[in-house]
């Protein structure tokens, strides 16, 4: 099964942390996003056209956010967004974060 056809369930404390190797081998699986902070958050940068396209972007993330109940941190303005994906609850990431990033990828 696709990470994107996968649905974010909720942690169930440290032991659902990401090793180094699990993390890089599921980084495979979600294009342009990289690893940040040791292994601990996910990072892309989206372009767009104009603030309107970024705008609409967020939203639509924002909405996605709502409904997985896995919510970024997201900075946005004229031509871009940035997502940064990590799981709070295990200080580092999970498998939601993937399934997150592919999902994310699919609102492009």
């Amino acid at each position: 099964m696709s990470l994107a056809a996968e649905s974010c369930v909720a942690c169930k404390g440290e032991d659902t942390r990401l090793t180094g190797k699990e993390a890089i081998d599921l980084l495979k699986e979600v294009a342009d996003w990289q690893m940040m902070e040791l292994e601990r958050k996910l990072f892309k940068d989206f372009k767009f056209k104009n603030f309107a396209e970024a705008l609409q972007f967020v939203t639509r993330v924002a909405a996605l956010a709502e409904q997985q109940n896995h919510h970024p941190d997201i900075s946005f303005g004229w031509g871009y967004a940035e997502i940064i994906l990590t799981t709070h609850a295990v200080d580092g990431l999970t498998r939601n974060d993937f399934i997150f990033a592919a999902k994310i990828d699919g609102l492009k």
